[in-house]
């Protein structure tokens, strides 16, 4: 037991200090142990939500799912709520980031899996055909509201807004078994789950049930990296590329509406804005991270698969890139100051990969600390922190560029 204490601390004082996800810190610690396992249903883990779905119910590698789903994207968004008196930042790291059914059915499609998808404003039948399934041996996808669906232990606030696709596999004594790329089953109340997958209106009781995959992976990879072309040579400065540009503007404009030195002109939210930073950026975040080393592995891969040795040159450039977002990352939010966030962060995502659900304690604080930390001044170094994005975006656009040479 002292050992396993020991290991679990090691595991989450790892993800705190470098940001990586509760995977990569345990196989560094580790290395390649034995598959978890609940009667017949493997935990294979995953990086991302959208590609870990999808790779652990087609037997396709994780990395060529990401390519066959468009790779990348960019997106970036600064919302204001007056009546909340709070500044919400979003991110989006993966093409088509901000549509969940229109990337799932878009990569079942590439890569040649047969699927069924369903979505209803019924709650009980929702409910219903989920039940049907699971009863007939089939896992199905579904994407339920991350605050309602209460194992993140989030707080009341963040109802309604948002959650990210989770396989539900079995269901046993009124609960549902969630694989949410962890290592145990997160046991979910039947209701629970008809409510969290009902709250979001644009996905509103969701369903996907997926069969069985005949891919064609050079294809589907390739027109996948032709998509991400395509998509990040855009002018939306919103969706596309050009979201580093404007944001990276905005970090030092003070006349710009939505400039952060006008934003954040007492430092009151900051602190909050600069975590958010940190938890999308990195891996260690609910969401996978910038997902530049997902896209990097994702093209060593197709290098051999397409026969195109400049894949392998173009994924060291997404390496190095990745690391210029770690580097932002690190910068909005140094250990020296946010030591004991990052903490109870990689706390909360190791408890939900190992145990089912956030500690109660943890999640409290976190919450506790962070309004704490938003009703206090904070300060920051928008020069620095906008140049780092300039830099970004530059290295991108290129890189992209290049891509679009090969494909």
């Amino acid at each position: 037991m002292t050992d396993k204490k020991q290991l679990k601390a090691r595991i989450r004082a790892r993800m705190a200090k470098t940001g990586e996800s509760y995977t990569a810190a345990r196989r560094h610690l580790v290395g390649g142990d034995e598959v978890p396992r609940d009667g017949a249903w493997t935990f294979q883990g995953g990086r991302h939500p959208y590609t870990s779905v999808v790779a652990r119910l087609t037997g396709v590698a994780e990395p060529l799912v990401f390519l066959a789903g468009g790779g990348i994207g960019a997106g970036y968004i600064l919302w204001e709520f007056k009546h909340h008196d709070a500044a919400v930042l979003t991110l989006g790291f993966r093409n088509t980031w901000q549509y969940h059914d229109r990337w799932l059915d878009r990569t079942l499609e590439r890569l040649n899996v047969s699927y069924d998808t369903e979505q209803t404003g019924g709650a009980k039948g929702a409910a219903r055909r989920l039940a049907q399934e699971l009863d007939a041996g089939r896992p199905c996808v579904v994407v339920p509201d991350q605050q309602r669906i209460g194992y993140w232990r989030l707080p009341g606030f963040l109802d309604g807004h948002g959650g990210h696709p989770v396989i539900v596999y079995g269901r046993a004594g009124g609960a549902l078994k969630v694989d949410d790329r962890g290592r145990v089953p997160i046991l979910v109340p039947e209701e629970r789950m008809q409510e969290a997958r009902g709250r979001v209106s644009s996905y509103k009781n969701a369903l996907w049930v997926i069969g069985e995959a005949k891919p064609d992976l050079a294809s589907a990879v390739r027109e996948g990296l032709r998509d991400c072309h395509l998509h990040l040579t855009q002018k939306s400065d919103s969706f596309s590329l050009p979201a580093w540009r404007k944001w990276a503007r905005t970090m030092t404009d003070a006349k710009h509406a939505k400039g952060w030195p006008r934003v954040f002109a007492d430092g009151r939210g900051l602190a909050g804005a600069l975590l958010s930073i940190w938890e999308g950026v990195e891996p260690v975040g609910i969401d996978g991270g910038n997902l530049r080393d997902l896209f990097a592995d994702g093209l060593s891969q197709a290098a051999g698969l397409l026969g195109e040795e400049r894949l392998t040159e173009l994924a060291a450039e997404f390496t190095r890139i990745h690391g210029m977002w770690h580097g932002l990352a690190e910068a909005a939010v140094p250990a020296e100051v946010y030591g004991r966030a990052r903490e109870l962060t990689a706390a909360i995502r190791q408890a939900v990969a190992e145990e089912g659900e956030a500690g109660q304690a943890e999640a409290a604080e976190l919450w506790e600390l962070r309004a704490r930390l938003d009703a206090e001044p904070a300060r920051a170094d928008f020069a620095d922190l906008g140049a780092r994005l300039l830099a970004i975006h530059e290295a991108e656009t290129a890189a992209i560029a290049r891509l679009g040479t090969i494909v």
